[in-house]
């Protein structure tokens, strides 16, 4: 069975300028969501909330964790890709269903 790829051209060529944006974009992006999940834990601790305790675990499921895999994935190059990626997208899912929770689970 031949495998379907899902994209309308080929991009080409990424310049390295690009490269370099994104991968700070990400170091960035993983950087803000551990802080704001050490915001929501010191809330969860402060006021006893528990959607506070979601939307901490969310938020590292969201990028803390797929960031670390992702660095995993640069230092260790025998790890399949293919794992990696569908534990990122798995781990981002799941975090923002903790976090849909977290705003809807009363206060």
């Amino acid at each position: 069975m031949d495998m379907v790829v899902l994209q309308l051209a080929d991009p080409g060529p990424i310049p390295d300028w690009a490269l370099v944006y994104m991968q700070a974009v990400d170091v960035l992006s993983a950087l803000i969501g551990i802080f704001i999940s050490y915001q929501a834990y010191r809330g969860y601790r402060r006021n006893e909330s528990k959607p506070m305790l979601y939307i901490s675990i969310g938020f590292v499921l969201v990028l803390a964790v797929p960031f670390v895999l992702l660095v995993a994935l640069v230092l260790i190059p025998f790890v399949p890709v293919a794992a990696v990626g569908i534990v990122q997208q798995t781990s981002q899912v799941l975090g923002l269903l903790a976090i849909v929770y977290a705003l809807r689970m009363p206060g």
